[in-house]
């Protein structure tokens, strides 16, 4: 998952949130780019438990420090969004409609940790271990020609 990706699908969402809001759209109304912008805020959550945790050939890449920071700047616009969503609902439809759009997210979050998550890390898994057999295999097959060779 790309930050930038992420964070861009957020804006779209939230600058669609905001003009629905502004033409006097309820929450109700707006399902559809309120899931979307949860999604997205989901998302950037698991981009940045991927970045605090890569696996180790990740990290030889030298790309763990650049998406690193791309996941710093992209929570911190997504705050920002965030809070000003919150002031506008709460300001607006009472501070019970932004209970129920932390209620929406928290479900959307669960889902995608059920379905998506769980299956980019089992590919991260399967590649990890396919690495690693494989430079293991390759370990001892050149250890095992420089004891051929020595004897």
């Amino acid at each position: 998952m790309d930050p930038v990706t992420i964070i861009s699908g957020a804006t779209v969402a939230f600058n669609a949130l905001k003009k629905g809001f502004a033409v006097g759209k309820d929450l109700q109304d707006m399902h559809g780019q309120l899931t979307k912008w949860a999604g997205c805020m989901s998302d950037l959550g698991q981009a940045e438990k991927q970045v605090k945790n890569p696996p180790w050939w990740k990290s030889l890449s030298g790309s763990v420090e650049a998406e690193s920071l791309e996941v710093f700047t992209a929570k911190r616009k997504a705050e920002s969004m965030r809070k000003e969503l919150k002031d506008y609902i709460s300001f607006t439809m009472g501070p019970s409609a932004w209970d129920e759009l932390v209620a929406i997210e928290a479900k959307i979050r669960k889902q995608k940790k059920e379905q998506e998550y769980r299956k980019a890390e089992l590919q991260e898994a399967i590649i990890t271990w396919t690495i690693s057999g494989l430079l293991l295999v390759l370990g001892f097959g050149i250890l095992g020609f420089i004891l051929y060779m020595v004897s």
